[in-house]
């Protein structure tokens, strides 16, 4: 199975203020970089979801594919997004990561492939501590076209079109750092600093 990755970063950083969070800095690296260098071990492949003028990501490397549905209708769109470009590519599949979350498990690709080939399903979400974190998943490119037509009729849950799919959850365990801890206030990046200073 050739799987590719994803980041997501096609918000509008309405929480931190408007910026733009694939571009905020931690420890003096962006969140992009970081979770390239986190992701792009793991995957065949790696594009950027983003809007708006991809320029500001040159440096990145990356392909950038913008949503295809109009109106930024949250991470469904940037999930389709990615799929087609996957898609395009001959891949299997895709693994989503939202740009915001610097943390993610360096081993998220395998845990979750496994999951979907024990139980055989089409979609993993990522959990811990029993809690779901739907931008984190793998998805078939196989359900793009039922995904189009979902976000065309209005939906625009990930949760809940996920597991009308069979979706299978893998659970990661939380170390000294929250792996799924996401920046989205200011409060927030502060946080992270801390929590990266602590573990360096």
């Amino acid at each position: 199975m050739e799987i590719c990755g994803v980041i997501l970063a096609g918000g509008q950083g309405t929480r931190a203020g408007g910026r733009d969070k694939a571009l905020m800095r931690l420890g003096g690296r962006s969140l992009l970089a970081r979770a390239v260098e986190r992701l792009s071990p793991q995957v065949a492949a790696l594009a950027l979801n983003a809007n708006g003028d991809p320029a500001r990501f040159s440096g990145a490397g990356l392909p950038v594919v913008p949503d295809t549905v109009p109106g930024q209708p949250g991470p469904l769109a940037g999930i389709l997004a990615g799929m087609d470009w996957a898609a395009g590519r001959g891949a299997d599949a895709i693994v989503t990561v939202a740009v915001d979350t610097p943390f993610f498990p360096c081993d998220l690709v395998p845990r979750l492939h496994l999951a979907t080939k024990t139980a055989h399903a089409p979609i993993a979400l990522a959990t811990s501590h029993g809690r779901p974190h739907p931008t984190f998943g793998l998805w078939s490119v196989a359900l793009r076209e039922d995904l189009r037509a979902a976000l065309a009729q209005g939906t625009r849950r990930v949760r809940l079109w996920a597991e009308a799919h069979g979706a299978v959850m893998a659970e990661f365990p939380a170390g000294r750092i929250d792996p799924f801890f996401n920046i989205n206030t200011p409060e927030d990046l502060a946080q992270a600093e801390a929590l990266l200073q602590a573990v360096n």
